[in-house]
């Protein structure tokens, strides 16, 4: 794998789109200036890893656009040393941003075949996320409680064990939907059982797998 001053040149171009579309912190353009995006693409797509747009990973699964990545991140506000429970290992590629962040990351991934694929370019990369081949529905209540959730497919509802899973003052952001379409929610928890909801517009994800058991 190799990142020449080209690649780096054309992930400066790819920030400074995201900064035109409202991607203002400062800590997510460094992460996404600091991980290299092609490394997360089969070498056919080299040359538009750094545009805007998703591609498929296999699976039936896509890395998700730049910009959807860092909204999302940006929407956690992530903070050094954050527990953040991620939903959906996907390629990998968010996981990095939030390692390259600071962040102490458990991901879930059902898909063994991406799962197995990230694990190995995340170690290639040198970051130290937990990663775990299973059910994001169940989460990791043996590591709870997290920071931070954050789901990286369209879920067809929130889950309560992942609620259950977030501290009292944490924040999940997860899209919610069950057609093509969802809602990005950013979600507070005030007590236990008091949440606060705020929403920021549709998005397309790949559907959060079902459940089952």
């Amino acid at each position: 794998m190799q990142d020449t001053f080209k690649h780096k040149g054309l992930r400066r171009i790819l920030i400074d789109e995201l900064r035109t579309k409202g991607i203002v912190q400062e800590k997510v353009l460094e992460a996404f200036d600091s991980v290299p995006r092609h490394f997360f693409l089969d070498l056919a797509f080299e040359k538009q890893a750094y545009t805007n747009i998703a591609f498929q990973i296999g699976a039936g699964q896509t890395i998700s656009h730049p910009f959807t990545v860092a909204f999302q991140t940006q929407l956690l506000d992530i903070q050094k040393g954050d527990k953040v429970l991620e939903i959906g290992t996907g390629s990998g590629f968010q996981t990095a941003i939030l390692c390259a962040m600071g962040a102490k990351v458990f991901s879930i991934e059902r898909q063994r075949e991406l799962f197995i694929k990230a694990k190995h370019i995340i170690d290639k990369l040198k970051f130290n996320p937990k990663l775990y081949f299973g059910d994001g529905y169940k989460g990791r209540a043996i590591d709870a409680p997290f920071d931070k959730v954050l789901v990286t497919c369209g879920a067809p509802f929130i889950p309560q064990d992942l609620l259950n899973q977030l501290k009292v003052g944490g924040v999940m952001v997860i899209p919610v939907g069950e057609g093509a379409i969802q809602e990005m929610k950013r979600i507070y928890k005030l007590s236990e059982t008091e949440f606060q909801t705020e929403n920021f517009g549709d998005f397309s994800f790949v559907p959060m797998l079902e459940n089952t058991k």
